[in-house]
């Protein structure tokens, strides 16, 4: 009986400490590629951070015209944003373009396709709020 109380009591502590521990990985994956955005402007920092910069307005411009706009303009305009985020490695913003680009083109509502585009482009400018701050 001792033995399975002192076995108990270590498994107790071990599950403590695992709970203190800090996580592996990051608690939200990065939004833009790195390695990516690098090759595609050869490793000019400068002109990284140019093209980021203007991602980051092209993307908001894109985003708020969509909420404008029939179907048509719709799927026109998340293939334009779905080119640009491959472009600097937002593979999220990408895929959730690419959804609501289908969307608009089988006429169906894009109106959660369109939400989740907008938290993806979130995610990818908080990724680049950080890259710029580096």
């Amino acid at each position: 009986m001792a033995e399975l109380a002192a076995k108990n009591a270590r498994e107790r502590v071990a599950i403590d400490v695992a709970a203190e521990a800090p996580p592996l990985a990051p608690a939200a994956p990065v939004a833009i590629d790195r390695v990516h955005l690098a090759r595609m402007t050869q490793g000019e920092r400068d002109l990284e951070r140019e093209v980021l910069q203007l991602y980051v307005t092209q993307a908001d411009i894109l985003l708020c015209r969509m909420g404008q706009s029939p179907s048509a303009a719709i799927a026109a305009l998340a293939h334009t944003l779905k080119g640009s985020s491959r472009g600097i490695g937002a593979w999220q913003v990408a895929d959730a373009a690419a959804v609501v680009e289908a969307d608009a083109v089988e006429g169906r509502d894009t109106a959660a396709s369109v939400e989740r585009l907008a938290a993806a482009i979130r995610a990818a400018q908080v990724d680049i709020a950080e890259l710029m701050r580096g």
